[in-house]
């Protein structure tokens, strides 16, 4: 079993196990088990994850297959994982504090990210219990960040690539390196990735925690669609549209209503207008109780080939545009 500190009740204690220490955070309550560096066989680089590369290792003395999230410091992402626990989570285990050897290790994922397995071929058996069930299973690691967590979390990366499954298909959300504690509503620097990310966030505004709400809009829409949201576009690109132009991904018409309403608030501009995670499980929850949802949905789903086209013209007319805008900036500056 993992190995945790003492300070959580029910936990084992963590002092009793040879060869382990303990670390203390500032933050009141997080500590956590310290690894030595030569305690772990590093087998290939599994992907990166925010200011990291990920690998998968084994953990020897414990005998378990872990991930480790290579490091240049240890910052507060060890410090926010080692207080959270829940089943769409990634389970943190300990950090490696050598220099520069710097870690974190977690449980491993073995079936990759969502983002990869929505890329192959795999995806395509996909049906609308699954995306429910997954919908189901990250607005729940959400709202237990946003509102049962010992300590309020903001992600404030949340995307396809930073929620990973294992090898029986649960979800779990990582990658807390662009995270915050939310004491009190947060002035942030960019982090994250454009496609996903809410205006507020792109503009460097003061978030809150429905900055995750706007992500989850877009995790959703590309379980639904399989595609790569704003493919084709520039990072700055993308923020022109969403900020400036208050463009958001285009939900085919063929859609079920409720989903793509459901995506639509979690688009809101204005972040008060987003629904809180609750609100989310609640719509989730009567979607599922829809008894003619399924049809929609799986129908949806089986002709993707009918609407992809029409959402492959909708991107180039944004293209057209977007050069359009650009030619006049040009001409502007040349009569300026």
């Amino acid at each position: 079993s993992a190995l945790y500190s003492h300070s959580y009740p029910g936990r084992r204690n963590a002092r009793d196990c040879a060869g382990v220490s303990q670390y203390a955070m500032s933050s009141p309550g997080s500590s956590f088990v310290q690894i030595k560096h030569e305690d772990l066989l590093f087998y290939e680089n599994c992907g990166g994850g925010s200011f990291g590369s990920v690998y998968r290792a084994l953990w020897i003395s414990q005998d378990k297959e872990v991930a480790v999230k290579k490091l240049l410091k240890i910052d507060k992402e060890a410090e926010i994982l080692s207080v959270l626990s829940h089943k769409n989570i990634i389970q943190f285990y300990g950090a490696v504090l050598e220099s520069p050897n710097y870690g974190i290790v977690t449980e491993y994922a073995s079936a990759g990210s969502l983002y990869e397995y929505l890329a192959s071929e795999q995806s395509e058996e996909m049906d609308m219990n699954q995306i429910m069930t997954w919908a189901i299973q990250i607005a729940k690691g959400m709202h237990y960040l946003h509102a049962e967590a010992p300590v309020k979390v903001i992600h404030r990366d949340l995307k396809s690539r930073n929620v990973v499954m294992t090898a029986d298909k649960v979800l779990k959300i990582c990658d807390f390196g662009a995270s915050k504690f939310l004491s009190h509503t947060t002035h942030m620097t960019v982090v994250g990735t454009f496609p996903w990310m809410a205006p507020e966030v792109i503009q460097s505004l003061p978030v809150s925690e429905t900055c995750d709400t706007y992500s989850y809009g877009v995790v959703l829409w590309e379980m639904l669609t399989r595609e790569v949201p704003f493919k084709g576009f520039e990072g700055l690109q993308v923020a022109w549209l969403v900020v400036e132009k208050q463009e958001r991904l285009t939900i085919p018409t063929s859609c079920p209503a409720s989903f793509a309403e459901l995506m639509r608030k979690c688009w809101q501009a204005d972040p008060k207008e987003r629904p809180q995670f609750k609100q989310v499980l609640a719509t989730l929850e009567t979607m599922a109780n829809d008894s003619r949802l399924p049809d929609q949905c799986n129908s949806f789903l089986h002709n993707k080939d009918q609407w992809r086209y029409t959402h492959k013209k909708h991107i180039e007319e944004e293209e057209e545009e977007e050069e359009e805008e650009e030619r006049f900036r040009e001409e502007q500056k040349c009569i300026v």
